[in-house]
């Protein structure tokens, strides 16, 4: 028997008190877990961009609008395989003034040109070209909604004020993870035929299918200097860049996110060393015994540490294990449904679970550190003294 082993037993002398911090521990590196998922995945996401799509924006910001007729011009560069433009609407179901889903207002054939990623059927396809009110939405809004093929529905438009009614003529699915599969896509032509003066003709951004996806710079290039001159730049980039760009407004609150997760496990270390020093105050008279009978100040620290680390250790365990199903399972299947554009592949990844465990083990062993030395450094006649 070595004197871990023993220390690993005794953590099991107050049962209620290891059970609650052993509990605190596996929520602690739990949610250290979901948070840093959150991060990765939202940071990830470019990597699962298009590589032969391209983006093209305002110049100044991406909320402000272009002309129309730049995706017409852009479609004549060479490289250029298809474009398509598309506008925010922001729209909502007056059922439930929460229930938030993306609403783009786009060409319908072109965008199924420019996101082969999208599947319907050839019939749904149709439809939704030839019905200037038809709508064609993702399955996980569709399932989200109860909304199925003929249903006709009303959105109040934010962006764009008033009722508007569609009718879901379309259900997709994606091959990829990458595309959103809770937007309802519309005809831009039923949304520009309301506007009047500035507002009319005008897109948010423009898609563009290129031939290389190795000539994505000198086309952006070659798009950004045909408006160089005019009143209302461009600037053009990759798919991935247009994602860390947007990922760029919420630099915030991932950062926010960061520190919330750190903060978690460190208050998860704070309450370790306080269950330590708790056990060590009520052996202090055990630890004199030891003593006694020859063991060293180096051993009765080693029996403190070693209790820290196991406490960590299992604590850890059960929350990287309750981690995985809630993660996977729960949380990131429902991001990846609804926010994929955001989320495009939300899972436990093996380098954060094994992080989470190393931090819930090494802040263990760290908040044992003063208990540890003030027991290894009781004499043996104070120790003996003491009752608890």
């Amino acid at each position: 028997m070595t004197l871990l082993s023993v220390a690993v037993r005794n953590i099991n002398r107050s049962k209620l008190r290891t059970a609650l911090t052993l509990a605190v521990v596996a929520i602690a590196t739990l949610f250290f877990i979901l948070l840093r998922t959150v991060v990765w995945s939202w940071t990830s996401a470019s990597e699962f961009a298009a590589k032969d799509r391209i983006a093209t924006r305002h110049k100044v910001s991406f909320v402000m609008t272009l002309p129309k007729r730049y995706a017409e011009e852009i479609s004549q560069i060479p490289g250029v395989k298809a474009v398509v433009y598309a506008n925010w609407f922001g729209a909502k179901n007056p059922k439930d003034e929460n229930d938030f889903f993306g609403t783009i207002a786009t060409d319908p054939k072109a965008l199924l040109d420019v996101y082969h990623e999208i599947q319907t059927p050839p019939e749904q396809k149709q439809a939704w070209i030839e019905n200037r009110r038809g709508a064609l939405i993702g399955d996980a809004l569709a399932k989200k909604e109860g909304w199925k093929i003929g249903d006709k529905i009303t959105l109040t438009g934010s962006i764009y004020p008033g009722d508007w009614e569609f009718f879901i003529s379309g259900i997709y699915t994606t091959t990829t993870t990458n595309v959103d599969r809770s937007t309802l896509y519309f005809h831009w032509d039923y949304m520009n035929e309301s506007l009047t003066g500035a507002r009319k003709d005008q897109v948010g951004w423009i898609l563009a299918n290129i031939s290389d996806p190795g000539a994505s710079g000198r086309i952006s290039k070659e798009i950004d200097a045909k408006f160089d001159n005019r009143d209302l730049q461009t600037v053009t980039m990759s798919e991935a860049a247009l994602n860390q760009s947007f990922l760029g407004m919420f630099s915030a609150i991932l950062k926010a996110i960061d520190i919330v997760s750190i903060v978690m496990i460190a208050i998860m270390g704070l309450i370790v060393g306080n269950t330590i020093a708790m056990g060590v105050r009520e052996r202090t008279n055990e630890y004199g015994v030891l003593r006694a009978i020859g063991f060293l100040p180096k051993h009765i620290a080693q029996f403190v540490m070693g209790e820290a680390a196991a406490i960590g250790l299992f604590g850890g365990l059960i929350g990287v294990l309750f981690g995985y199903p809630l993660v996977n399972g729960l949380v990131g299947r429902a991001l990846e449904e609804n926010m994929g554009n955001m989320f495009p592949q939300f899972r436990v990844q093996p380098g954060i679970a094994a992080l989470g465990l190393g931090l819930a083990v090494v802040l263990a062993v760290a908040a044992a550190i003063l208990p540890a030395r003030k027991a290894a450094s009781l004499k043996v006649v104070d120790a003996l003294r003491r009752v608890g």
